[in-house]
């Protein structure tokens, strides 16, 4: 790792200016609003051995899996996004529900969900910058809060996906 690498804007005491707690790293606990699940139609990749575990937690074959909820786009396939009748939340992930616990939205294949989704909010394209983690805390209210994630496991978890 370079010494750029090591000294990282999160690498600096109280890295978001929200607060004055001199902490290095980021913190971040999800509330289970759904968000980083709807909006927008969006891209959901996975690898093969991403799709096997899905499928296995859903029941099915992986063939199945592949053809029932996923699609192919120009960066491959990805798991498909639905629009609920009168959703005022947009695109939904089709494994996103919002039933089974009120007022929460919950994963259904949390135990498989793919490394995008697990390294969430910890994406190369949220940690360019302060700025751009504080803009994309805007819409999701577990960025800033819960449990202080240190610089190492900040770095070590972008490194897990290329967003």
């Amino acid at each position: 790792m370079t010494a750029a690498r090591d000294t990282e804007w999160f690498d600096r005491p109280d890295p978001t200016g929200r607060t004055e707690t001199g902490e290095k790293g980021l913190r971040f606990e999800c509330t289970l609003c759904g968000n980083c699940c709807s909006g927008a139609p969006g891209f959901v990749g996975f690898t093969q051995d991403e799709a096997v575990a899905i499928a296995e937690v859903l029941g099915m074959t992986t063939e199945a899996f592949i053809e029932r909820y996923t699609r192919d786009t120009p960066q491959g396939r990805s798991i498909i996004d639905i629009k609920p009748a009168g959703s005022p939340h947009g695109y939904d992930c089709v494994f996103l529900d919002r039933e089974t616990v009120p007022g929460k939205a919950v994963c259904g294949i949390y135990e498989a969900r793919p490394a995008q989704c697990r390294t969430w909010p910890f994406w190369g394209s949220n940690l360019t910058s302060a700025s751009m983690w504080n803009a994309a805390s805007e819409g999701c209210p577990g960025m800033n809060t819960g449990g202080l994630h240190s610089p190492k496991h900040v770095r070590l978890t972008r490194e897990r996906v290329d967003i």
